[in-house]
């Protein structure tokens, strides 16, 4: 860290100490149970973090997803952080992000028969699903970006830290990026590493595990991105194939980003093509006519025969609707799918464990429902 950047993080914080204290004082009260935190008859997976953004959070519920739905029926609820619309959405097939956010988008337009709702109050967003026709109500519950959110108590709780942002080496708003103390991370069950390097060393992940320090019911796994094939947004449209594995190095890309933290992403792409061109832009960025505009100019400067635009999949959710989205990118226009993979062989170990609480959960409720 640069003197700068230690400076400014010294002037801010006294602000950083009251916001501290009043964090600590809300999660105090519902230990105490003053203010009220409701328990759910469904197993409620909570998928979240204590920093802000960036720790890979909608590919790890999808990730969950893939693992549940041909057992159970599946339902997410979240915000739909920067949608247009107000209190509980359930997303169909033919949603857009300004109805129920680019993530809530992005899930339903994958998984079209998961239930998707948004709602920016957890609780009342529960009780919307669960009062769904009994044919229709979901056997598990995923609360996507959640552990904040303590109106609602999860069954399980999966917290993420990036390896690049480890948790334990941040300071609290605004003098850093926590939203709480590190010290909240004892409420989760478990631990995931995000966005590790494969070639992350046995000494590192020593270091990283006695850092977290984790309790006796906790466990921890390390995971990394997987980056898949590019697909284009308007299939009907475009004029030549582009995957990662069979690449030209003489092709010249563009690559749009609105999220957390694209410098993996960028790392990565730069191993695959020969000239990078990067407009970034901020999480869940609403794309602008004069955004459209600066696009358009760079993508004009290109000369290459096979010339393209590449997106993530999230931003893809925001520009594949816009009014204004020129037509004569269409033919050019590409999203990098991603997925969840865990190092180590750990992945069975993991899914075994999610499978395991969903069972025993359900089986617990089941028993309470026959002595009532």
């Amino acid at each position: 860290m640069n003197r700068k950047n230690v400076f400014v993080r010294m002037l801010l914080m006294p602000f950083a100490f009251i916001y501290y204290l009043i964090t600590g004082i809300r999660n105090m009260l519902f230990e105490w149970e003053i203010l009220p935190s409701e328990r759910f008859s469904v197993p409620v997976i909570c998928v979240g973090n204590i920093s802000v953004g960036g720790t890979g959070k909608t590919p790890f519920t999808e990730y969950l997803i893939h693992l549940l739905k041909q057992q159970y029926r599946v339902a997410t609820l979240s915000r739909g952080y920067k949608r247009k619309t107000k209190g509980f959405v359930l997303a169909n097939a033919d949603c857009t992000a300004e109805e129920v956010g680019d993530e809530a988008c992005q899930i339903k337009r994958k998984f079209p028969d998961v239930i998707v709702a948004v709602d920016g109050n957890r609780r009342r967003g529960m009780r919307r699903l669960l009062a769904l026709p009994l044919e229709e109500r979901p056997h598990v519950i995923l609360l996507d970006d959640a552990m904040q959110h303590r109106y609602v108590s999860p069954s399980l709780i999966i917290m993420l830290t990036e390896y690049n942002h480890l948790y334990y080496d941040d300071f609290i708003l605004p003098a850093g990026n926590l939203r709480e103390s590190v010290h909240a991370a004892y409420r989760a069950d478990i631990i995931v590493v995000t966005k590790c390097r494969k070639g992350i060393n046995p000494i590192e992940l020593r270091i990283i595990g006695k850092n977290i320090s984790l309790m006796a019911n906790q466990r921890l796994y390390f995971s990394d991105i997987a980056y898949h094939k590019v697909e284009p947004l308007f299939p009907s449209k475009r004029l030549h194939p582009c995957s990662l594995s069979e690449v030209n190095k003489e092709e010249d890309i563009l690559l749009i980003t609105g999220i957390a933290n694209p410098q993996p992403l960028i790392d990565r792409l730069k191993s695959y093509f020969g000239s990078i061109h990067v407009c970034e832009f901020s999480d869940h960025h609403p794309f602008r006519e004069s955004d459209i505009q600066q696009i358009d100019n760079l993508f004009g400067k290109m000369t290459s025969s096979t010339r393209k635009i590449i997106c993530t999949e999230k931003d893809a959710m925001r520009l594949m609707t816009l009014a204004y989205l020129p037509d004569e990118w269409k033919p050019f226009l590409y999203y990098l799918p991603i997925s969840v993979e865990f190092l180590f062989g750990r992945g069975d170990d993991f899914d075994a464990r999610i499978l395991k609480h969903v069972i025993s959960t359900i089986n617990i409720q089941q028993k309470i429902n026959v002595k009532n």
